[in-house]
C-alpha cells in the first residue's frame, strides 16, 4: 500500500538530499570509488601507461670492423633515444630479441666500407625487427632510419660535398609540442574516472536500496517522483564535481599536465556528463534492483564502451564503418574529445559546441528514461 502522491516541496527534498549525502559518507563503498579509485587510476595512466618510446633497445651486429663502420655504431650509441648492445655475434643478439631484451637488430654488412667506395657512394644496412609488435617494429624502423640519414650527412660534410634531401621535412606538433602521450591519456582517463563515479556507483547505490527494502520505505512516504529522482542525482552530482576538482588538481599540479581552457566551460560540461552518466545509473538501477546485475549492465552499457569507442585509446577513424557508426551514440565520446580540446587546445569552440549539445541531448535523454521507468509502486 503506497500513499498518495503529493506536490513537489522543497522541505522533503533538502531532507532526502541531507540523508542521501549522509548515506554517502557513512558508506565505505563510496568513499572507495569517489577517492580511492581515481586516484589510482590517475596514477597508474600517468605513471604505467606510457605510449612514447624515450629509449629504444635495440642491438647493433658489426659483420665488419673498418672505421666507417665505428663511426655508424658511434652514431647509434650517441643517441639519447637509443640503447644499443653492440656485438659481432649474431646468435647472442637474436636470442636477445626473442628474449624481449632488445627489440631490433641493425646489421652492418662485411662489405660494408666496399659499398661506400661505390661510384654512387650508396650503401645499405640490414634492420630486423620482432614482427609480434608492429607498434615497436615501427619505432625501430623509424629511429634507424633516423640514425642513418644523421650519418650521412655527416660524412658528407667530412668528405666535402653536400646530402641534403631534396625535401626537407620540419615535424610541428599541434596542441601538444612536446609529443608526451600522457597529455592526452590524462583527460580521457577523467573521463573513465567520471563513468565510474557517475554511472557504476549510482547504480550500485540505488540497487541496494532496493535490496535491502529502503526504497520501499521510501515509496511509502508522500514523496513525488520528482523529489525521489533530484534527491538521487544532486548529491551525486556535488560528488562529482569533488572528483572532478580532485582529478584537476592531480592532473596539473602532480601530473604536471598543462590546461588551456577555460574551467567554467569545464565545469558545464563535466555537469552535462556527470547528469547523463547518474541518469543511465539510475535508469540501470531500476530496471535490474540488484547489485550484481546493476554492476554487470553497468559495466557493459557505460564503463567498457567509454574505453573502448570513446576514442581515449583507440582511433576512431580506424576502426570499422559499423563500429564508428556505434561510437556517435557513446556519449563518453563526446566527453572525451571536450576534455582533450580543453587541455590540449583550450577553448575551440566550433567542436565543444557540438560535444555540449549531444551532451544535454543524452542527460535528457537519460533522466528521461528513469523518470519514466520510476513508478511509486512495488511491482
Amino acid at each position: 500500500m503506497t500513499a498518495n502522491a503529493s506536490h513537489f516541496s522543497w522541505r522533503r527534498l533538502k531532507a532526502l538530499c541531507i540523508k542521501e549525502s549522509k548515506q554517502i559518507v557513512r558508506d565505505p563503498s563510496s568513499a572507495l570509488i569517489a577517492v580511492v579509485i581515481p586516484l589510482m587510476l590517475l596514477f597508474i595512466f600517468g605513471y604505467g601507461i606510457n605510449l612514447d618510446s624515450s629509449q629504444l633497445r635495440i642491438g647493433i651486429l658489426m659483420d665488419q670492423q673498418s672505421h666507417e663502420a665505428r663511426e655508424l655504431v658511434d652514431t647509434f650509441t650517441g643517441s639519447p633515444f637509443i640503447d644499443a648492445t653492440v656485438s659481432d655475434n649474431r646468435q647472442l643478439l637474436i636470442d636477445k630479441m626473442q628474449a624481449g631484451e632488445i627489440r631490433g637488430i641493425v646489421v652492418v654488412p662485411v662489405d660494408f666500407s666496399q659499398q661506400l667506395l661505390r661510384p654512387e657512394g650508396h650503401a645499405a644496412i640490414q634492420v630486423i625487427t620482432d614482427g609480434s609488435e608492429p607498434n615497436t617494429a615501427n619505432f625501430v624502423q623509424a629511429y634507424t632510419k633516423g640514425v642513418w640519414h644523421t650519418w650521412l650527412v655527416q660524412q658528407g660534410e667530412n668528405k666535402g660535398y653536400s646530402t641534403e634531401p631534396l625535401i626537407d621535412l620540419n615535424m610541428r606538433y599541434w596542441f601538444n609540442e612536446a609529443a608526451i602521450s600522457q597529455h592526452f591519456i590524462i583527460p580521457g582517463a577523467i573521463s573513465i574516472i567520471m563513468t565510474v563515479v557517475g554511472a557504476i556507483l549510482t547504480s550500485l547505490v540505488v540497487a541496494r536500496e532496493w535490496e535491502r527494502g529502503t526504497m520501499e520505505a521510501l515509496l511509502s512516504t508522500q514523496i513525488t517522483r520528482t523529489e525521489l529522482l533530484l534527491s538521487k542525482l544532486l548529491p551525486y552530482q556535488v560528488l562529482g564535481s569533488f572528483v572532478m576538482i580532485l582529478c584537476m588538481v592531480v592532473t596539473t599540479l602532480v601530473l604536471d599536465v598543462p590546461y588551456r581552457g577555460s574551467l567554467l566551460v569545464l565545469f558545464l560540461i563535466t555537469s552535462l556528463y556527470l547528469a547523463t552518466a547518474l541518469g543511465m545509473g539510475l535508469l540501470i538501477s531500476t530496471i535490474t534492483r540488484n547489485q550484481f546485475n546493476a554492476a554487470m549492465v553497468a559495466l557493459n552499457a557505460a564503463f567498457l564502451p567509454a574505453i573502448m569507442l570513446s576514442g581515449f585509446i583507440f582511433e576512431i577513424s580506424s576502426m570499422p564503418i559499423v563500429i564508428q557508426i556505434v561510437t556517435y551514440f557513446i556519449p563518453a565520446r563526446y566527453f572525451v574529445s571536450s576534455l582533450q580540446t580543453l587541455f590540449l587546445a583550450g577553448d575551440i569552440y566550433i567542436v565543444l559546441l557540438t560535444d555540449l549539445l549531444v551532451l544535454i541531448a543524452s542527460a535528457i535523454l537519460f533522466i528521461g528514461l528513469t523518470a519514466w521507468k520510476t513508478r511509486r509502486r512495488l511491482d
